[in-house]
C-alpha cells in the first residue's frame, strides 16, 4: 500500500534557484504583458470570464467531473433545459469552483490569503455538489486518495498527507507565505527594492 505523501518543512533548503531563473524571468515577463493587456482593456472581465470557467472545468476534472466549457456555456444561457442529473452535479461543481475563484479575488484585495479564507472557499465549493456532507468548509479529518474512479488506496496514483499531519502541515505554510524571507538573489518579499 502507497504512503501518504509528507511534505518538506518550509522553507526548503534543497532548492537549486540559479537553475530556476531563466524560468521565473520568463513568467515573470509574461505576467508583465498579461497585466499590461488587461489595463489597456475598459472591462477585464470580459476577458476573464471564459478564462476563469476555463480553470474551472480542467481543475475540476481532478474531482472527477466530466462537464466539458461548452456544457456549462449551454447550461447558464438555458438553465431550464432538461439535463441529466449526473451532468447537473458536474456543472454546478464547476460552476461553485468558478465563484468560489472570484470570491478569493474578492477577498484577497481586503485580506491576506490564510487558512481561514480557504475554509471559507471550500464552503462555497461544496455548495449542494457531492460530498456537501462531508466537512464542508472544514479541513478533511480522514485519508483520501486520488486515482481512478472506484479504486482502492492501493490502487491510488497519490495518497496525500494523513489527516492528522494536515493541521501542522498547512499551519508550516501559512507561517511561511507570512515570513519576510530574503530571497536569495533579490529583495526580502514584500519590500521595494531602490534603484
Amino acid at each position: 500500500m502507497p504512503e501518504p505523501y509528507r511534505p518538506k518543512k518550509l522553507p526548503l533548503t534543497d532548492i537549486d534557484w540559479l537553475a530556476h531563473i531563466p524560468a521565473i524571468a520568463k513568467a515573470n515577463a509574461a505576467l508583465a504583458r498579461y497585466d499590461g493587456i488587461l489595463e489597456t482593456m475598459v472591462n477585464p472581465a470580459l476577458l476573464l470570464s471564459p478564462l476563469t470557467t476555463q480553470e474551472a472545468v480542467l481543475s475540476s476534472r481532478i474531482e472527477g467531473t466530466q462537464a466539458t466549457l461548452e456544457e456549462v456555456l449551454e447550461f447558464e444561457a438555458d438553465p431550464t433545459r432538461k439535463i441529466e442529473s449526473v451532468k447537473y452535479a458536474d456543472i454546478q461543481e464547476i460552476i461553485n469552483y468558478r465563484t468560489a475563484i472570484n470570491k478569493a479575488v474578492e477577498l484577497l484585495e481586503k485580506k491576506p490569503l490564510c487558512l481561514n479564507l480557504i475554509l471559507e472557499l471550500h464552503n462555497i465549493l461544496m455548495d449542494s455538489v457531492r460530498g456537501a456532507n462531508k466537512a464542508r468548509g472544514q479541513f478533511r479529518r480522514t485519508q483520501n486518495w486520488i486515482g481512478p474512479a472506484g479504486c482502492s488506496m492501493e490502487e491510488a496514483t497519490f495518497v496525500p498527507p494523513a489527516a492528522d499531519f494536515v493541521p501542522r502541515a498547512l499551519d508550516n505554510w501559512e507561517k511561511y507565505i507570512h515570513q519576510d524571507e530574503k530571497d536569495r538573489f533579490g529583495p526580502a518579499r514584500g519590500s521595494q527594492s531602490s534603484v
